[in-house]
């Protein structure tokens, strides 16, 4: 799958390992989501 792959690559390049990188990647989209509200639906 891409996405897996995309993770394994972002990973080496951090030097983490998988299961780190994917921790990072939830801290930094859950920053993202207070910042932006903490609204699940955004209205347009």
């Amino acid at each position: 799958m891409k996405i897996t792959q995309d993770v394994r690559d972002f990973a080496a390049k951090q030097g983490l390992s998988e299961q780190d990188a994917l921790e990072k990647g939830m801290e930094v989209k859950s920053i993202e989501f207070v910042k932006q509200g903490a609204e699940v639906y955004h209205k347009v």
